[in-house]
């Protein structure tokens, strides 16, 4: 954090004025809309919200012309092109050129017109490939990236680098938070192109409602994954908001551990699935572990408070909503 970290910035208390102009970027996605959600139960009065038709982050012009006119006093930039590894490797240019722009025209624009703080959202995926585990904030940088996803990654990165150069060249209070992997009302669970959370619930859904005698899931169940509700991030965004001046990005984990079996038993036992659940162990598993060093947030004080099997029962209570068969 060094010179650079300017903590009498963080007396600007972000709780304390609820009228006070919020703009969430990508409003309508998985973590845009619990941000949302989270701002409106604390009583958050005054929140600008654009959906892509009515402003394309992406078109520089567009977005000067908002923040010249709405002038928040804070922005969270939760909009990004996101999708799995098959989307990554299909669309690289996609993936670098829209991150890219989305974030330094909100970033720029941001600063250029007053607004107070910043906190820019990223992912697991900044980090090198073989990251040490739990892969702690000072990896960054340390190696080469998952060559699948490196297109994001590196959109993500220059991000946080450049709300890093914005505080030390402009004393701006720009700050990063870099997310495990979330899930909640609001994910994909498209069949081919989810997370294995989503996909596993659809599966298990589909499963019970066909009769299915089993399901059968990839690899041998035995890889470590961690994962984190989207209203815990929320909450960690909010205290981020208020707590954290600092330049170093910050991870936001749950800390907890769980093998794709305990959780696909879970899930079954969630979704209420009777039939077997067999594992094809043809199948490739993935990356062993993965998880994230949540240690630094944590000694700030900040700890999620959803279990996964309450963050899974609310995750399926929406899903039953919202996903007709």
């Amino acid at each position: 954090m060094g010179s650079h970290d300017n903590s009498a910035l963080a007396s600007n208390s972000f709780l304390a004025d609820k009228s006070a102009k919020v703009f969430v970027a990508g409003h309508r996605g998985l973590v845009g809309a619990a941000i949302v959600r989270k701002l409106t139960q604390l009583g958050f009065t005054n929140l600008v919200l654009r959906s892509h038709a009515e402003l394309d982050l992406t078109r520089q012009y567009d977005v000067e012309a908002f923040f010249a006119s709405e002038k928040p006093e804070y922005v969270i930039v939760a909009a990004a092109k996101v999708g799995g590894i098959h989307a990554n490797n299909t669309y690289p240019a996609d993936f670098i050129s829209i991150n890219l722009q989305i974030q330094t025209n909100v970033i720029d624009s941001a600063y250029r017109n007053g607004t107070k703080k910043l906190l820019f959202l990223g992912s697991s995926c900044i980090y090198p490939k073989f990251a040490p585990q739990p892969i702690p904030e000072d990896a960054l940088l340390t190696g080469p990236l998952e060559p699948t996803n490196e297109w994001y990654a590196i959109a993500k990165i220059a991000g946080i680098k450049m709300c890093q150069a914005y505080r030390i060249q402009y004393k701006w209070d720009a700050i990063s938070g870099m997310p495990t992997n979330l899930y909640g009302p609001y994910d994909n669970f498209h069949p081919e192109n989810s997370h294995v959370l989503p996909a596993l619930m659809r599966r298990f859904h589909e499963a019970k409602i066909n009769g299915a005698k089993e399901v059968v899931v990839w690899g041998t169940g035995s890889p470590l994954r961690e994962f984190l509700h989207v209203d815990d991030l929320a909450d960690a965004v909010v205290f981020m908001m208020e707590k954290y001046s600092g330049l170093e990005h910050l991870n936001v984990g749950s800390g907890k551990e769980v093998t794709i079996k305990e959780l696909a038993e879970l899930m079954k036992e969630v979704v209420g699935f009777e039939g077997a659940l067999v594992w094809d162990t043809s199948k490739p598993d993935g990356t062993p572990r993965k998880l994230m060093d949540s240690s630094k947030l944590a000694g700030i004080g900040w700890t999620p408070k959803i279990s996964l099997k309450d963050g899974l029962v609310d995750t399926y209570r929406w899903y039953l909503e919202n996903y007709k068969l």
